[in-house]
């Protein structure tokens, strides 16, 4: 199965949903315990309870594994009076449970780790939050390679002759990265030079595509006998099919409003997690699987430092999300999200309670208190590249663990020295090695930027220096 070069979108038919549900035992007052990850030649040091639920932050969309760099050309890269030579052009990833993608870079600094898990990505947790370009980078993802794969086309509007697929691929990346990036770059082949000129002049605005699919909001919570929600879907495939909970004891069902249980659903769909008045105090999963193709523009961001992509194209493609449910009979109930925030410099942990009691939790010595029937918004403030691992626990043996690294800016637009672009990759940590790195192995990235996660939060710990920005908000989940 490979990419549809023409942009056409097949029609999206769900897979399956799955669901699943964890009853939990005595109570507990709520803390939270902030592991400062050190890392150390590429590896994390740290650890959390191994009970509780990790949650990366992932909201929703596709799913995949990096390949490698599969149609490209030559390109040079010109600081401080230096030139670079690297290849420019078109990966390939392969989408867990079925489909490709094919993406360009957007991160020319940073090295690139074959075999690293990528995930579909706002904007806004990426380096294209503070770029006033982004848009046009994706006008140039919808009027070029392999979108437009009419090339004889493609090179008239451009004044280029012979565009062969390799000149297209990077002719498209080199005028992706003057924009991602801010890069003095240059295609070698002529005719690859003058289709990034034409691009990077006639590249407009334009919006963000909005996810492949997507479960809003990622958490709620409420009290046994009730119908928790709504959780909203968001899809561009045509429907959503929604299967009998996995553990059909429990009696929590997957219902709309009228409270029947659904058998399928679509995009503005509300689900509720429907639970029964004497259920144990516990928690559920629900995971809507649906067969789509993913809009061009979206981003894609790995969880072990590798190059931020950006969507070129797909193939009808497996894409996932996933909500929870937190249910007791009285007290704190809470429901816990989180979401890399690049324009404070941090990640947003939302905490809701849907319970009779205050929910209070500790972190890194400041106490926060959520009202009951109420929501609050923490940012934790991190440095860039910074790794963070961390569990909130809550009454009940309720648990969740976050985890990721905060990478919201290209070096070039970090402030301070640049890392030097690099024709070879560093060792890959996601499971490759550097030898096995040979299709990537001219990408645009530095060997030698070091992963230096984790020492900003131990200064953060010891010092008593972090700053917390609270807001409160109006609890959106319908009672």
């Amino acid at each position: 199965m490979t990419p549809h070069a023409n942009g056409s979108r097949p029609k999206g038919n769900s897979v399956f949903s799955s669901f699943s549900v964890r009853r939990r035992g005595t109570a507990r007052r709520a803390v939270v315990a902030l592991v400062a990850s050190l890392a150390a030649a590429g590896t994390t040091i740290g650890a959390s309870p191994a009970a509780a639920d990790e949650v990366p932050q992932h909201q929703g969309g596709a799913t995949a594994t990096l390949g490698g760099l599969k149609t490209y050309g030559q390109a040079v890269i010109r600081e401080d009076g230096e030139e670079q030579r690297v290849s420019a052009g078109l990966f390939e990833m392969a989408v867990d449970d079925g489909g490709m993608l094919q993406t360009y870079c957007i991160d020319i600094h940073n090295p690139t780790q074959k075999d690293a898990k990528y995930q579909e990505t706002p904007w806004s947790a990426t380096s294209l939050n503070s770029n006033a370009q982004a848009g046009k980078i994706r006008w140039i993802l919808q009027n070029s390679y392999p979108q437009v794969n009419d090339l004889a086309a493609l090179a008239k509007k451009a004044g280029a002759r012979g565009l062969t697929e390799q000149a297209a691929a990077a002719g498209t990346q080199v005028a992706i990265w003057r924009y991602s990036d801010g890069a003095d770059v240059q295609a070698l082949d002529p005719q690859a030079e003058k289709l990034a000129d034409y691009l990077q002049k006639s590249a407009r605005d334009l919006p963000e595509p909005k996810a492949s699919l997507s479960l809003d909001p990622p958490a709620v919570s409420g009290k046994a006998g009730e119908r928790l929600g709504p959780v909203t879907v968001r899809t561009n495939a045509e429907s959503v099919t929604v299967a009998p909970p996995a553990d059909a004891a429990s009696g929590v069902k997957v219902v709309g409003k009228d409270g029947k249980p659904l058998t399928s659903a679509g995009n503005g769909h509300e689900l509720y997690f429907d639970v029964p008045k004497g259920a144990t105090d516990g928690s559920a999963e629900l995971t809507v699987q649906a067969s789509t193709t993913v809009p061009v523009g979206r981003a894609f961001a790995s969880e072990t430092k590798s190059q931020t992509q950006i969507l070129a194209g797909s193939s009808e493609s497996t894409v996932s999300a996933t909500a929870t449910a937190n249910w007791a009979k009285t007290g704190a109930i809470p429901a816990l999200s989180a979401q890399r925030n690049c324009a404070k410099g941090g990640v947003d942990i939302t905490a809701a309670n849907k319970g009779d009691e205050p929910f209070t939790f500790e972190l890194m010595g400041f106490k926060h208190t959520v009202a009951a029937n109420d929501a609050r918004t923490v940012t934790i403030p991190l440095q860039e590249d910074q790794a963070y691992d961390f569990t909130i626990t809550g009454p009940n043996g309720f648990e969740k663990r976050f985890k990721g690294v905060l990478d919201c800016r290209t070096a070039g637009s970090a402030g301070g020295d640049s890392a030097e672009p690099s024709s070879q990759p560093s060792p890959a940590s996601a499971g490759g090695t550097a030898s096995g790195a040979g299709d990537l192995a001219e990408t645009g990235g530095s060997s030698a930027t070091p992963m230096i996660a984790g020492i900003a939060v131990v200064l953060l710990v010891v010092g008593g220096a972090a700053v917390f920005l609270l807001r409160k908000k109006k609890d959106e989940a319908s009672e």
